[in-house]
């Protein structure tokens, strides 16, 4: 399903125009009568927009020039501080620092006493980076020159997420310099600890006052800025849920092997830890390492079902498999499937992942040794209707059914599966933002990718939640990473165009039925 009533319209000139259209933006989902702005608001709030941009990206680039980083214990009281400070000056008010066992959360609201209340999350944690890898410095936000995009913000955090979350606070500082009312109440909830699993972010949810708050909310989104070349977006009916950990074989817990390194011509008579983890991670996987064999592992798997695959088959036919390739640096899908069936795979399939691999010396040049250690850091990503809990279980019992049972697994974060139904107010309110906003809007069926959503929609919250936004950004957990504020091309949105888009769903939000 797809939607474009823009028609032939440009759609950078389809949001400057809707400014002027009489009666504001009168468009209405579901059927209602309801206008969703009063006259001239849409031009107030762009003007403000406009005049607002150089500060609406020197607040990103301040952000980005505080790295907080979960998993290096890195600045995170600073980072919720700093959190809790955007928050307030975007109007959000009974600010909360809200601790948890790991790095805290905040939290705040917005009541204007509107009939229907959004939630939005945030995050204020990033991942790590090092400086040698990239072009720019990852915390000096410069903006720099990418062809086919326009000027773009480059920093760690720029698109994963701060870029699209301070351009989500641009719409509120813009609508309140316009003096106009939002016609939704907003509950924010950030945490800390996103790039590490987000351990903890269910006791932060769960917190009494912030349970009530969240459970108020017709649906929860996370701020994004999808957008391709061509300008469309998606609309994800859900995610892979995640859980992230290390398998550890060493010389002390197998009571073989060095206990630390030793020179490796003892290999001939000393048992090899290394050896070990490689072998266990060979019982994880096929041959070819595409599918997981660990016992029952997909005994819970739900297929797509033929409306999803419908989905991806639309999806498929405006997308450019070349680019595609080109963009991941690759030549070929597992089993060199088409693209069509390479995106049922990515939608449908669990996965096993090792993201990194590390024993002994892996320096300049050669260190002969017999590593006493061994660490493989996986990710397994789980569909529908697999549990984090489930696969945990699974992993282990695995492990110590093929006689591993000295190998840790030693998890450190992670959540379930999400899914959100295609008629749920939320997922109304963005295909009639994306249309009203002239962008096509491919409804997918999965994202690839995790982020806690399961927090939101299992009880006790149990609320739909999803990702909203236009513009671009690319690079996340790379080096480079980038968010445009100036784009080149007409069918992406800049910042204050993306700004706009946030402003456009807060109304959908409120009329859509």
């Amino acid at each position: 399903m797809t939607l474009d009533p823009a028609g032939t319209l440009e759609r950078r000139a389809f949001l400057r125009s809707a400014a002027l259209v009489g009666g504001g933006l009168a468009l209405t989902a579901g059927g209602g009568g309801a206008a969703l702005a009063a006259d001239g608001d849409i031009a107030r709030i762009r003007k403000a927009a406009e005049a607002n941009r150089e500060a609406d990206i020197k607040r990103i680039q301040d952000w980005i020039a505080l790295p907080s980083i979960a998993a290096e214990n890195l600045n995170m009281p600073q980072g919720a501080a700093y959190m809790a400070d955007l928050a307030r000056a975007a109007g959000f008010t009974g600010v909360e620092i809200v601790p948890s066992d790991g790095h805290p959360g905040v939290f705040g609201t917005i009541d204007v006493g509107a009939r229907r209340t959004l939630g939005i999350y945030f995050m204020y944690d990033v991942k790590q980076f090092d400086p040698a890898e990239w072009t720019s410095p990852p915390l000096e936000a410069k903006i720099v020159d990418k062809p086919g995009w326009g000027k773009a913000i480059v920093g760690r955090g720029a698109v994963n997420q701060k870029g699209p979350q301070a351009t989500f606070l641009a719409a509120l500082h813009a609508m309140k310099a316009a003096g106009v009312k939002l016609p939704v109440n907003i509950v924010l909830l950030a945490e800390g600890e996103e790039e590490i699993g987000s351990p903890n972010f269910r006791q932060i949810a769960t917190k009494p006052n912030v349970l009530a708050a969240l459970r108020k909310c017709a649906g929860i989104f996370i701020p994004a800025c999808w957008q391709g070349a061509n300008g469309e977006v998606q609309v994800n009916l859900g995610s892979k849920g995640i859980i992230e950990l290390e398998l550890v074989a060493s010389g002390a817990k197998w009571g073989r092997g060095p206990k630390g390194d030793v020179h490796s011509s003892y290999k001939a008579m000393i048992d090899s830890p290394t050896w070990r983890l490689v072998q266990a991670l060979q019982t994880l996987v096929s041959a070819d390492g595409n599918n997981v064999v660990i016992g029952g592992w997909s005994d819970n798997v739900r297929p797509l079902t033929a409306r999803e695959k419908a989905l991806i088959a639309e999806a498929a036919k405006s997308m450019d498999e070349a680019q595609m390739k080109a963009s991941f640096g690759v030549t070929h899908w597992i089993d060199d499937l088409p693209l069509e069936q390479a995106l049922v795979r990515l939608a449908q399939e669990p996965t096993a992942n090792i993201e990194g691999l590390v024993a002994g010396y892996t320096g300049p040049g050669g260190k002969t040794v017999l590593p006493g250690r061994a660490v493989a850091k996986l990710d397994f990503r789980l569909v529908p209707n697999q549990t984090r809990a489930e696969a945990e279980a699974k992993l282990r019992a695995h492990l110590d059914k093929h006689g591993f049972t000295d190998i840790e697994a030693n998890v450190s974060g992670g959540y379930d599966p999400t899914e959100v139904a295609e008629d749920s107010l939320l997922i109304k309110a963005e295909m009639a933002a994306y249309a009203r906003l002239g962008v096509k809007a491919n409804l997918n069926p999965r994202l690839a990718g995790s982020w806690p959503g399961a927090v939101f929609t299992a009880p006790p919250v149990s609320i739909p939640a999803g990702h909203f936004g236009i513009g671009h950004g690319s690079g996340a957990h790379a080096p480079d990473e980038y968010f445009v504020v100036d784009s080149s091309n007409p069918k992406v949105a800049g910042i204050t165009d993306a700004t706009m888009g946030f402003v456009e769903m807060l109304y959908q939000m409120a009329a859509v039925r």
